[in-house]
């Protein structure tokens, strides 16, 4: 598309090339941390700025399109435009649900509803990607609400610092304790029975990497992001200065790497036929197995209590004290 053959509000137009190199990045920062839900501004560049793209979508994840409206060679027209928030039917998003009500999280669990990295989809929209009529999703979670309580935590009235705390000490501890195991149990798995699986050396090779990315991913948080987080809930009891995004960028980018663990997963589900072992299964294939649904169950939980619990409130507490 020629920016010369569309109709636009050149008020709507900001000239980067006119900008200090410094200054590039946080003026289109700002012009689009002042956009309202569903408006747009356009940003004319003398090169393509895709490192704005990939920067937005770090620091402000996935809330906003960006459209290429000329693309060169002397002349580059972007279109950012913040996404509209649905707010028609009013209904609450499955992360909010699963927040709320663990027992509703068991349910999205069961049938394959994805409630931590797709947690910001309407009910509708995660129901239809799994392919499951939402009438039965519904009933489901209307019957989970008259029943036992599964889970005796009410994670969502802990302190913020405390639930970080309780997040390193059994999930990140988790991971610690059984990623070695997984990883040398793959590899043994692969060489004894690739012959017959061919999957197999595909499986290790992608779970190791898995594995690996995993371990600094909680490394990251617990001495980046956790640490800003206890600072954050210790400047709003000590009526402290705090700044803002102290943890909402470094929370934009653990969503990202928490969505790709979840492709991972996805993929050795797909690799093992959703773990269902061959008629010439030994007892380290079966352990592997089930070890590896463990590792998905406790993930699932985990990435559950950060994106759905964690990661809004210290966002909600970010937002009402950082200057």
């Amino acid at each position: 598309m020629n920016i010369a053959n569309t109709a636009i509000d050149e008020t709507k137009i900001l000239d980067v090339t006119l900008i200090e190199p410094r200054l590039k990045h946080p003026t289109i920062f700002e012009y689009f941390d002042a956009l309202k839900p569903g408006d747009s501004f356009i940003i004319h560049n003398d090169h393509d700025p895709k490192p704005v793209y990939y920067q937005l979508m770090g620091e402000r994840g996935n809330i906003f399109s960006f459209e290429y409206l000329e693309k060169g060679p002397e002349h580059w027209y972007i279109e950012i435009k913040k996404n509209a928030v649905d707010s028609s039917t009013g209904e609450p998003t499955v992360g909010d649900i699963a927040a709320k009500d663990y027992r509703k999280a068991e349910v999205f669990k069961k049938m394959g509803i994805d409630f931590c990295c797709g947690g910001e989809k309407s009910l509708k929209e995660a129901s239809a990607e799994a392919g499951i009529p939402i009438e039965e999703v519904e009933n489901a979670l209307n019957a989970a609400e008259s029943a036992t309580i599964v889970d005796a935590y009410d994670y969502d009235k802990w302190p913020i610092e405390f639930l970080a705390d309780f997040i390193i000490n059994t999930h990140h501890q988790y991971v610690r304790d059984n990623a070695e195991i997984i990883n040398n149990m793959a590899v043994k798995v692969s060489e004894h029975h690739k012959a017959n699986h061919p999957e197999l050396p595909e499986l290790a090779t992608k779970v190791h990497y898995f594995l690996q990315d995993i371990q600094h991913h909680l490394q990251k948080e617990e001495e980046i992001l956790f640490p800003n987080i206890k600072n954050l809930a210790a400047a709003s009891k000590n009526k402290t200065k705090a700044y803002k995004g102290m943890v909402s960028g470094p929370i934009q980018m653990m969503k990202m790497e928490h969505e790709h663990s979840g492709d991972d997963l996805k993929l050795f589900r797909k690799l093992t036929n959703n773990y269902t072992l061959p008629a010439d299964a030994c007892n380290s294939y079966k352990y592997l197995f089930e070890k590896l649904q463990e590792f998905e169950n406790d993930f699932i939980k985990h990435i559950h209590l950060e994106n759905n619990i964690l990661f809004p409130k210290a966002e909600k507490l970010e937002n009402s004290i950082a200057v």
